[in-house]
């Protein structure tokens, strides 16, 4: 039995989860959460599987000491020893046209990994915390990278590519990358084991952050987000698709740099800007219920989003045979998935009202009789990194 710890990174936190595999067949063992690091008034979960969720108030001035407190947690508990860890595996954001899947961290390509972080200027430095903290503390464990921009590097270069100069791509590496990418793979997988015939699928990832994807025959080839995290759709904090000028208008007129500006665009716009400061969906949705101006004004431009983004992809797609929604948004929000599929009517799509009306499971929520398939199905990115590191390490 191997026992594979998976870490994402976060600027100010670590969440963790700890899989057993034998025989390529895993198990859950614990998850958790460290909050807060290096901020004051930290907080640590921790939670073996079937069994009720701890939480501690800790000291956790960096990511090195949230993982010193994690493994405490998890030995005694679920571990004997810390030589019982075979690998960890971690969620990397941008992997740039470099890595397309999966890899062993190592001295030869740590720099290469570094860089492609980069190009995330907001989140891409927190990626690589758990990496240099388990570096200090377990120096001689394999350490894997799985990339969520990995999945979408099967887009082909009229999906990818920008009508910008040719070197802003050549030599700035400015392109359509996609995120969430291991969420996008993991439910079409699942799909496609509930039904096989599926070739054309739409998946609708959609939480504080979003995006959609265009899947054929398992492959990426279109995606709504693109060089950074802010494009696509509506989103909690972030603007999603504007006009480029935009950006440049407000720093000229109103003397912002481009900092300034970029903070704007990724954290005071979206759902939070249109409905009056809630960037939580759920808040967002009760107040839309409870007739809100603000709350319908920005729930509509956000539905408005997600069928807008459904429609072009079925044009790319030629077609679609089934639409998912994962996330928690997608996979929590019955009104969410009510509301878009209303819209889709037009695409023979059938809602069953009593199927739909449930969160967090994996379900069909359409008719039998509905020409696309509608399906909820909750994503689990922590396994496939979990699953991408025991293959590599195996």
């Amino acid at each position: 039995m191997k026992k594979i710890l998976v870490l994402n990174s976060g600027s100010s936190s670590l969440k963790y989860r700890l899989f057993a595999f034998d025989n390529n067949q895993s198990q859950l063992l614990a998850k958790g959460l460290a909050e807060r690091i290096g901020i004051g008034n930290s907080t640590l979960t921790f939670q073996i599987t079937n069994q009720d969720k701890q939480k501690f108030a800790l000291d956790l001035p960096n990511h090195e000491a949230a993982l010193q407190e994690i493994f405490k947690l998890l030995l005694g508990s679920v571990l004997n020893s810390l030589d019982e860890l075979s690998a960890v595996g971690h969620r990397l954001g941008h992997g740039g046209e470099t890595f397309k899947q999966s890899t062993i961290i190592t001295q030869d390509n740590i720099a290469q990994i570094r860089e492609a972080q980069e190009l995330l200027p907001l989140h891409g430095k927190a990626f690589m915390l758990g990496i240099e903290a388990m570096q200090k503390l377990l120096p001689n464990i394999p350490q894997v990278a799985t990339f969520d921009t990995a999945f979408h590097q099967t887009m082909p270069k009229e999906a990818f590519l920008y009508a910008l100069p040719q070197e802003q791509y050549t030599k700035h590496k400015i392109r359509r990358y996609g995120f969430h990418g291991t969420s996008h793979y993991y439910v079409s997988r699942e799909l496609q084991k509930l039904m096989p015939s599926a070739h054309k699928i739409i998946t609708c990832h959609l939480g504080s952050g979003g995006s959609i994807t265009a899947i054929k025959d398992g492959k990426s080839i279109d995606t709504s987000l693109g060089f950074t995290g802010t494009s696509g759709i509506t989103m909690g904090t972030r603007c999603g698709d504007i006009d480029g000028f935009v950006p440049l208008y407000i720093m000229q007129s109103q003397n912002k740099t481009a900092d300034e500006v970029h903070l704007m665009l990724n954290k005071e716009c979206g759902l939070y800007a249109l409905s009056g400061g809630y960037s939580d969906s759920r808040d967002v949705e009760d107040r839309y219920l409870a007739g809100d101006p603000q709350a319908i004004t920005a729930y509509d431009v956000y539905i408005h989003s997600i069928i807008k983004y459904i429609g072009a992809y079925v044009a790319v797609l030629g077609g679609v045979d089934a639409i998912v929604f994962t996330a928690g948004i997608g996979e929590n929000s019955p009104l969410l998935r009510q509301k878009v599929c209303e819209k889709l009517a037009y695409l023979g799509v059938k809602l069953d009202l009593q199927a739909n009306d449930m969160k967090g499971q994996t379900k069909e929520i359409s008719t039998p009789d509905s020409k696309v398939k509608i399906w909820v199905i909750p994503t689990d990115e922590e396994l496939v990194i979990a699953e991408d590191t025991y293959k590599l390490t195996a």
